[in-house]
């Protein structure tokens, strides 16, 4: 038994808690069980592999398929397990818990732990599906990784991503999550070879090996569908995001989402082949990102008062339900045939115009007045166990459930 604090380094918490990763699966499981009841469950897909299954929009995806759907699930992430003596990742715990409860309900859900770039990982994937599956209805893509190892012509190589700026270097402004101090620094624009590396590590080759696996093994169903997450944002994010070399990797994405209609032979008016693109929400990743904490902070407040935020879970079960199983009533925002914006509401005019004059006034020592700081470090904190109401942080808990 040990007490398990959080351990903030960064933009990561290099501790997770047991029994706050179950408080938040089962916090995602009651929201998708009570949306459920209301709900025509007909046509759902019933295997699903999510690529990137153990946490943000990858696991929500999970949890609605496997909690409001009832269909088998496979996740494939990079977690490392806990030890006598050190936790988990919040990862590990989230896969862990979500497939007691499946199976406690006499469902199936499996993951395999490895390099989901790797055509090892790949091969023992589409093994999987072969032997307990057969086929799947749907594959998410919801991967984020710093770096990628490939093999090519039998030599392994390594891309590195980085977040830079394309063109000019730019100032950048944000929070430090742990402390709540403001930070300010200049960031140096990408070479050519950075937006190169970082487009072969978040661009949309990979999920086009996957899906070009899967197919050439028949393991897709006729049902299949595909969707990949994608981010754009405002002008106050396009410095950092949209022009920059995220952004560039962003447009890859979409260059493979069309390969892979092509590859399977898909009508260009009704896509199997999928780009949400979601709102600003605090995840691993986005925590990553230079000035996101920051301009989430100030979104969260705006959206918020105006009634129109959303979180995690709340986003995906917009996806599924409106855009890729839609509800007889309801329909996605699209501004492509295959890319559906789920980002419609961010980015509403009066939703810009509230985040821009907030963004001009913040500073360290009226942030808490004009953010909603405290609900980011919070939802941040609740993605790795920790400030789940009811939990008793001062008690020691066995790290391994």
């Amino acid at each position: 038994m040990m007490v398990i604090e959080p351990k903030i380094r960064g933009f990561m918490c290099t501790t997770a808690h047991p029994e706050g990763c179950k408080a938040n699966i089962d916090a995602q499981i009651k929201q998708v069980q009570t949306w459920a009841k209301t709900q025509d469950l007909t046509d759902k897909p019933k295997r699903v592999l999510i690529i990137g299954g153990s946490a943000g929009y990858g696991l929500s995806s999970r949890i609605l398929c496997a909690a409001g759907y009832g269909a088998t699930t496979l996740s494939v992430s990079m977690e490392k397990p806990p030890k006598e003596t050190k936790s988990a990742t919040a990862g590990w715990y989230n896969n862990h818990f979500l497939e007691r409860w499946v199976e406690q309900q006499g469902g199936q859900a499996s993951s395999i732990f490895g390099d989901a770039f790797s055509d090892e990982v790949k091969q023992q994937v589409a093994d999987e599906i072969r032997n307990t599956m057969k086929q799947v209805d749907l594959v998410v893509y919801s991967l984020a990784a710093p770096r990628r190892n490939k093999t090519i012509q039998g030599e392994p190589v390594t891309y590195q991503s980085v977040i830079k700026p394309i063109g000019n270097a730019i100032d950048v402004r944000t929070v430090d999550t742990a402390s709540g101090q403001m930070k300010h620094f200049e960031l140096e624009a990408a070479s050519e070879q950075e937006i190169d590396n970082t487009v072969a590590v978040m661009g949309g080759e990979d999920w086009f090996d996957w899906m070009s696996l899967l197919n050439a093994e028949g393991l897709l169903s006729d049902q299949i569908q595909t969707v990949a997450f994608s981010y754009l944002g405002g002008e106050l994010t396009k410095a950092i995001y949209g022009a920059a070399t995220l952004g560039a990797a962003k447009e890859d994405v979409e260059r493979y989402c069309l390969r892979i209609n092509h590859l399977l032979n898909s009508d260009t008016h009704s896509p199997v082949a999928k780009v949400a693109v979601l709102k600003a929400i605090v995840t691993q990743s986005s925590a990553a990102i230079p000035s996101l904490p920051l301009y989430i902070s100030v979104l969260y407040r705006v959206m918020k008062s105006q009634g129109s935020h959303e979180g995690c879970l709340d986003q995906i079960v917009r996806l599924f339900d409106s855009g890729l199983y839609p509800q007889a009533d309801q329909h996605c925002a699209k501004d492509k045939p295959y890319r559906y914006r789920l980002d419609d509401r961010e980015l509403q005019p009066e939703v810009q115009q509230a985040v821009t004059e907030l963004w001009n006034q913040v500073s360290e020592e009226n942030l808490e007045s004009t953010t909603d700081f405290s609900g980011y470090r919070s939802d941040f904190l609740k993605l790795f166990g920790f400030d789940w109401p009811d939990i008793n942080y001062q008690q020691g808990v066995s790290p391994i459930p």
